[in-house]
């Protein structure tokens, strides 16, 4: 039958339901597909997660922190806190302890107790596992990030920890200097954000020269 012999509101539910499915295959269908190959084609490492591979095989993204702890004493227990290995550069504090499953911050005010006790905390702890003064210590290694997954640490952190590596690895302090001025990013188009390193590109590289 002619839709114009059709009740008026019946023609609108139609051309609505047209519509609707039309909009399905453009937006739903066609341009997810094309921007994925565009993205697969002009960015293929980005597309896929910036994975990092060590034997051909992924071990990490670029784009995702991780820890770089002892192993713990007691693998079992749940509630043993991860104790940071000395023969690698740390990242900054993480509330969801880099698990991608739990993305997040600590959503602790500026002036909450809690946070400035961890601050403390953190500030002792970074300061005699670094060798350094507390109050040299930078404040991202004291401050986690919105996300809790920032793989990205400052110079001066970086810096900071390159006597404690270099002495845990018996390697000479210029090299790893050396290595971490090599991985210092620059500002976003160079006037956005701030100078960064990733410390697991960094990390990667430190072991690659051992």
């Amino acid at each position: 039958m002619p839709t114009h012999h059709l009740p008026s509101a019946l023609r609108q539910h139609l051309a609505a339901l047209r519509m609707l499915l039309v909009f399905t295959l453009i937006t739903g269908i066609a341009y997810p597909l094309l921007v994925t190959g565009i993205a697969q084609l002009a960015f293929p490492h980005q597309a896929n997660g910036s994975l990092i591979r060590a034997h051909g095989k992924p071990v990490a993204s670029r784009l995702i922190g991780q820890n770089f702890a002892l192993p713990k004493r007691n693998p079992r227990d749940p509630k043993e806190e991860l104790r940071p290995d000395p023969k690698w550069f740390q990242p900054r504090p993480s509330a969801g302890g880099y698990d991608p499953r739990a993305s997040g911050a600590s959503n602790l005010g500026p002036n909450n107790p809690d946070l400035i006790t961890a601050v403390g905390q953190r500030r002792a702890s970074v300061a005699a596992f670094d060798g350094v003064s507390p109050g040299s210590v930078p404040v991202d290694a004291l401050t986690a990030s919105g996300s809790g997954l920032d793989p990205d640490i400052s110079p001066a952190y970086a810096y900071e920890q390159v006597n404690r590596v270099a002495k845990a690895r018996h390697l000479p302090r210029p090299r790893v200097r050396k290595l971490v001025a090599d991985h210092v990013q620059g500002r976003v188009l160079g006037f956005l954000g701030q100078e960064s390193v990733n410390i697991v590109e960094l990390n990667r590289a430190l072991a690659g020269v051992l």
